[in-house]
């Protein structure tokens, strides 16, 4: 009973992630435009990725590194994105949050922050 529900859960995360993927919002498609295809720093980058249940905007699996986009829904749910970025931090991803209206306003500025992220994560590994 237990298996058929995880299974089921898993089955709608899958979907809704991959509903995710076909309708995203403007900054995430602007910011997928620069990590996709090993376009930024040559990373892998995966977007609407499943981690422990939860679903990330990006994901880089070498850096064990997580990008989210916080839009205006994040305003009515910080402590649920507080509890479950936490709870991912505690298998050893590294987070990387931006706002949308930077994304979106500002880019080569997000790009210039992540990439010192990516570094200090390659110096500290």
């Amino acid at each position: 009973m237990l298996a058929d529900i995880i299974g089921m859960n898993t089955r709608i995360k899958t979907h809704k992630a991959r509903e995710f993927r076909k309708n995203p919002t403007i900054s995430e498609k602007l910011l997928w435009n620069e990590l996709r295809n090993r376009l930024f720093m040559d990373l892998k980058f995966r977007r609407q990725y499943i981690i422990d249940g939860y679903i990330l905007d990006f994901y880089c699996p070498e850096l064990n590194l997580a990008i989210e986009i916080d839009g205006p829904i994040h305003n009515k749910q910080s402590e649920e994105d507080k509890y479950r970025q936490s709870a991912i931090e505690h298998s050893g991803i590294t987070f990387f949050r931006v706002k949308s209206e930077q994304v979106e306003n500002d880019i080569t500025s997000v790009l210039n922050d992540l990439s010192m992220t990516i570094t200090n994560l390659k110096i500290n590994k």
